[in-house]
């Protein structure tokens, strides 16, 4: 099985890309999985939504070369795993421009003009890693929860199919991240074999 780890973070050094190789290093005590970092930022992605962009929504163009990358990446996943920080109590949008731009009608999912959808990605395991500078008790006193599941798991992933199997928060500002490198470690190490969600708001 095959692991594709989206990161978004501009500082390599951060702990979203600590917790990103941890997951990465949990894959491989599985024996017999693999996995594919793609550090977006580095990479260089264009998140901006471009005119050619809303003709692939629209089913008049096709999508462009960077697009048609990424989706072949996806393609060639068992799993989806989005590591991000949360900025403004969503994601970045490094990270909402590439869903954007990727996740297109006729890819995605099926929008036809009777109005009926099929949902193209029933195959693929997301798993979400969050990195927030709150508590989760914050953040579930603020609804941030609530939101997550709407906007993200139900507005993105289960519009495509796809299922959410990890949704969790994990906490950035502390003095040792050691706790949250093993969070990450399980998350990897579990991600082809749990079948039950993990759900941070749990």
């Amino acid at each position: 099985m095959h692991a594709l780890v989206i990161v978004t973070h501009p500082d390599t050094q951060s702990l979203n890309h600590g917790v990103a190789a941890e997951i990465c290093r949990g894959v491989m005590l599985s024996s017999g999985n693999s996995f594919e970092i793609a550090d977006l930022a580095a990479e260089g992605f264009d998140p901006r939504f471009t005119a050619n962009d809303l003709a692939v929504h629209r089913r008049e163009a096709s999508p462009s070369a960077d697009v048609l990358a990424e989706q072949a990446r996806i393609d060639r996943a068992d799993a989806l795993v989005l590591v991000y920080p949360v900025y403004w109590w969503s994601m970045p949008g490094l990270l909402k421009g590439w869903i954007d731009r990727v996740f297109t009608n006729g890819w995605a999912y099926d929008e036809g003009s009777d109005a009926r959808l099929v949902k193209r990605l029933r195959h693929l395991r997301v798993h979400l890693v969050a990195i927030g500078g709150a508590s989760e008790r914050t953040y579930a006193r603020h609804g941030y929860f609530g939101a997550m599941k709407t906007q993200i798991e139900h507005g993105i992933f289960d519009y495509c199919g796809a299922p959410v199997v990890t949704s969790e928060l994990l906490k950035a500002q502390t003095h040792d991240p050691a706790s949250q490198l093993d969070a990450a470690r399980a998350i990897g190490r579990d991600l082809f074999t749990s079948s039950t969600r993990r759900d941070a708001a749990a």
